[in-house]
């Protein structure tokens, strides 16, 4: 037991380090995602500890691990209820309550009509799909005769991505930051009751040892859509398969170069991948937003076939309530500079992805 004891404690010591070390290899990155799992086997070890027969050394272990499980906690705990923030209540001048969901639908997942029944089951006033492919496309069909408003980006790459709506699309465009099969989509919108508002789609591809080696091209696209996001007056809405997890450098430095808000401060996780195994699931399907955008409900609904659970969001539009103005924060000037290198090396890093991919 004492070897297994040790044996733990060292690799929660490394894969707290790791992180920290400004490396954008995915042996750097990728231990960022399992900061809730490394905190729970953190406190699990611990336990172990206790149970274990007494060294000269057991308590400078145990000392270690107390300081890493704070050190986690520390972070973890703002993405809880039991982090205070301050609530919001819709007013009479406010839009109508809108709602949407995003999901990664894994483009090798062939269970359509279960996502389209998922569509009907919750009604959203729009939706989003990332992956998806010319085969999904066609059976989206079924859908388009509620949702007469479309943006689609088909690509066999892994990174297509649809857009459907019942609100009116005043205008769209698809951005290739960092590289031309990575698309982005900028939505411009206006409700039936005159509230304007914009929602980029975002999916950059993940650091891993099976996609890109680094960050980088991951970051850089980021990175660019918040300075895209920063220059545009209207409520802004960004959400999609971030391939990142909000507590990360670099999605710090995307809410403060795009001065959006993270809406799952002070609520939850809201992890959704790995769709099949709870126990390692990841929260990387992200959502920012303006200031005058209020959220009633960010949650995961029920998985469909794919490898992602959908995100479903009920939010309301205020330009009068000034109740978030404090969560907002900017970067400062070293800050932006860091964005711009960031920005420009995933420019310059060359992502070795095929056109087509098929599934192994």
């Amino acid at each position: 037991m004492w070897i297994v004891y040790i044996t733990l404690a060292i690799l929660l010591l490394a894969l707290t380090i790791l992180p920290k070390i400004q490396n954008s290899h995915w042996v750097f990155r990728v231990p960022e995602f399992a900061k809730i799992q490394i905190t729970y086997l953190i406190f699990f070890t611990f336990i172990l500890g206790l149970l274990t027969e007494t060294t000269e050394y057991l308590w400078y272990y145990q000392g270690l691990l107390a300081v890493l499980f704070i050190h986690h906690g520390q972070t973890l705990i703002k993405y809880t209820p039991l982090y205070p923030v301050k609530k919001h209540r819709q007013r009479h001048i406010s839009s109508e309550k809108l709602h949407f969901i995003s999901a990664n639908v894994y483009q090798f997942n062939k269970e359509y009509s279960r996502f389209i029944g998922l569509i009907k089951k919750y009604s959203p006033d729009f939706f989003m799909t990332m992956e998806s492919n010319g085969d999904w496309e066609k059976a989206l069909k079924a859908l388009e005769g509620n949702y007469p408003y479309q943006h689609k980006v088909t690509l066999e790459n892994t990174y297509g991505m649809h857009f459907y709506s019942r609100i009116e699309i005043k205008h769209a465009k698809t951005h290739y930051f960092v590289a031309d099969d990575i698309p982005s989509i900028e939505i411009h919108m206006k409700t039936n009751d005159g509230f304007s508002f914009v929602f980029f789609g975002v999916h950059p591809p993940p650091p891993s040892p099976t996609e890109e080696e680094t960050s980088k091209e991951r970051d850089g696209d980021l990175l660019s859509t918040a300075q895209r996001v920063k220059d545009i007056k209207d409520p802004v809405i960004v959400v999609g398969d971030f391939n990142n997890v909000a507590w990360s450098k670099s999605s710090i430095l995307f809410r403060k170069t795009s001065q959006l808000i993270d809406p799952r401060i002070g609520h939850s996780f809201v992890s959704t991948f790995h769709a099949k195994y709870r126990l390692l699931r990841f929260p990387i399907d992200l959502m920012f937003h303006s200031e005058n955008i209020f959220i009633n409900e960010l949650k995961t609904l029920e998985n469909f076939g794919s490898d992602h659970l959908p995100v479903y969001c009920n939010f309301f539009i205020d330009h009068h309530n000034d109740e978030q103005e404090e969560l907002i924060q900017t970067a400062t000037r070293e800050e932006e500079a860091e964005a711009k290198e960031m920005i420009q090396e995933g420019i310059e890093e060359d992502g070795n992805r095929d056109t087509v991919v098929t599934e192994d």
